[in-house]
């Protein structure tokens, strides 16, 4: 069983991708060769981007089941469209219309189970798709790719995370921004999150979003301050006032900016970068011993 660790950040641009990246890269070189990064991001997927080395070695559709009323068996009663809670269904009896939405329809299947004239069957519909990247003889990278138009985002990052490994000794799912309906579907099942700040007002606000959300949750969480050096102190009494464990800090640098605009991991760049990610994966590990 994988131990599964989600990386997730309030705002975007906030550094979360960041943090994901080169934690992958520093556990793969440094401590476990079997660790696998998921991007959950599937929206604006951007992993891949740093790994230029790696090879497509499966890609597949994922499709949502939508339902399908037949006019012609239907009896327009709207028992299909009472039992919908997600307000896809519309009939009109006076003028015997009946239509689903596809982009309101959750394939939750009450309206099949309401519907007891055989009116309605699913049909797939193609909403994105994953694909599995290797830099060496297994799968590294997975991604999923929102197709454009469409809004189901949780739906493929339930499929992705499923089209994971469970013999990986480590999963890193990287998570969207926010504190949404994705978010919560990615960290649903981490044994322990990562939040990532930065020392703003802004990345205050979103912080105090996400650590209710991961509290809500009941989720074990720490944090990682990006861009430290920038802003001011008030995210530090923040995790002071709350008790919360700070894991490590990211200084702010033109010089990190310009590696990262480049597609070039940080980890590599001693002796602070390097530092701070090996402190990371060590904590990471020290917890998944004890837990």
């Amino acid at each position: 069983m994988s131990y599964k660790i989600a990386i997730c950040s309030g705002k975007g641009g906030t550094g979360k991708t960041t943090v994901a990246v080169n934690l992958f890269s520093t556990i793969q070189t440094k401590w476990t060769k079997n660790v696998q990064l998921v991007d959950c991001d599937v929206e604006e997927p951007n992993d891949l981007l740093f790994f230029k080395d790696a090879k497509i070695i499966n890609r597949s559709i994922v499709n949502q089941s939508v339902p399908v009323i037949d006019e012609s068996q239907c009896t327009f009663c709207r028992k299909c469209e009472e039992y919908c809670e997600f307000n896809a269904i519309s009939i009109i009896p006076s003028v015997k219309y009946a239509s689903v939405d596809p982009n309101m329809c959750h394939s939750c299947g009450a309206c099949l189970h309401a519907c007891k004239f055989g009116a309605i069957q699913e049909h797939q519909h193609p909403i994105g798709e994953l694909t599995n990247y290797s830099r060496g003889n297994q799968t590294d990278i997975l991604e999923g790719s929102l197709k454009i138009g469409s809004p189901m985002q949780t739906k493929i990052i339930k499929d992705l995370k499923a089209n994971a490994s469970e013999e990986s000794d480590i999963l890193i799912y990287d998570a969207p921004p926010g504190t949404s309906c994705p978010v919560v579907e990615t960290v649903s099942a981490a044994d322990f999150v990562i939040l990532v700040t930065e020392p703003t007002p802004f990345g205050l606000y979103d912080l105090r979003l996400t650590v209710n959300l991961m509290k809500e949750m009941q989720k074990d969480f720490g944090i990682v301050v990006n861009k430290a050096g920038l802003g001011d102190r008030e995210v530090y009494a923040y995790l002071k006032e709350e008790e919360i464990e700070l894991l490590a800090e990211i200084p702010f640098n033109r010089e990190y900016a310009g590696q990262y605009a480049q597609g070039k991991l940080l980890s590599d760049i001693p002796p602070l970068i390097e530092q701070e990610y090996m402190k990371l994966a060590i904590y990471l590990k020290n917890r998944m011993n004890h837990d």
